[in-house]
């Protein structure tokens, strides 16, 4: 799994968030996003998820140019946002047994994940019963399931206690030490191994307003498909 991002950019609503941004990521890799609110660290890990096309600039995966196959990266990167991606209807074990069911990996997995974080004492209780903490839990749980090469997480430890920070952490390194990477934003410690840092600043967006309103923008010429 290799990873590169060459001279990225990106626009949402008319306003360029992040420009120029090239960054690299190894397998066995933690790597981390930095810089402070409203640079564009979310914004970045949605367009590697595929959820926000760029405005320019290229992103490689294993070689492959994902303009030429969105589905290459998409395909093998698992994304965990600010939302927690579960179904408050359903069981704490019901919504990972949906995740199990989609990904064809089995009871065993969603046995361990519910094991790892602790949630395994209330499997059965409704997800809307669940507290924040536990709902963040839950959602991070999919990871396990999901077995996908490259992590992309956004804040993964919002909500949480200092021990189930320190379980996130674990996991990353477990999955990282097998061969796995991960892309984390974060304003936290994590005190995962040293790995490679990319520092995005809000100077790294200069631009015209002329710029922003004008060149181009799919969403404002009404292309909102």
């Amino acid at each position: 799994m290799h990873l590169k991002l060459d001279g990225l950019a990106c626009r949402r609503g008319g306003r360029v968030v992040f420009r120029d941004v090239s960054f690299t990521v190894e397998p066995g890799q933690a790597a981390l996003v930095r810089g402070p609110n409203g640079v564009g660290k979310s914004t970045l890990l949605r367009v590697l998820a595929g959820l926000i096309p760029p405005l320019s600039g290229a992103i490689r995966y294993n070689g492959m140019d994902i303009a030429a196959d969105p589905g290459a990266l998409q395909e093998n990167a698992a994304y965990s946002g600010h939302l927690d991606a579960i179904k408050p209807a359903l069981t704490v074990r019901q919504n990972l047994d949906v995740w199990a069911g989609i990904f064809a990996t089995g009871a065993n997995r969603v046995d361990a994940a519910l094991a790892f974080f602790g949630l395994d004492q209330i499997a059965e209780r409704p997800a809307v019963q669940c507290s924040a903490g536990q709902k963040r839990r839950l959602g991070l749980a999919r990871l396990m399931i999901m077995d996908r090469p490259l992590w992309l997480l956004d804040e993964p430890t919002v909500s949480l206690d200092t021990a189930s920070a320190d379980l996130v952490a674990e996991l990353i390194k477990d999955h990282c030490d097998g061969g796995g990477a991960a892309m984390i934003a974060t304003h936290i410690d994590l005190a995962l191994p040293a790995g490679p840092v990319l520092e995005m600043t809000l100077s790294g967006r200069a631009h015209s307003p002329i710029e922003d309103v004008t060149d181009n923008d799919a969403f404002l010429d009404g292309n909102w498909a």
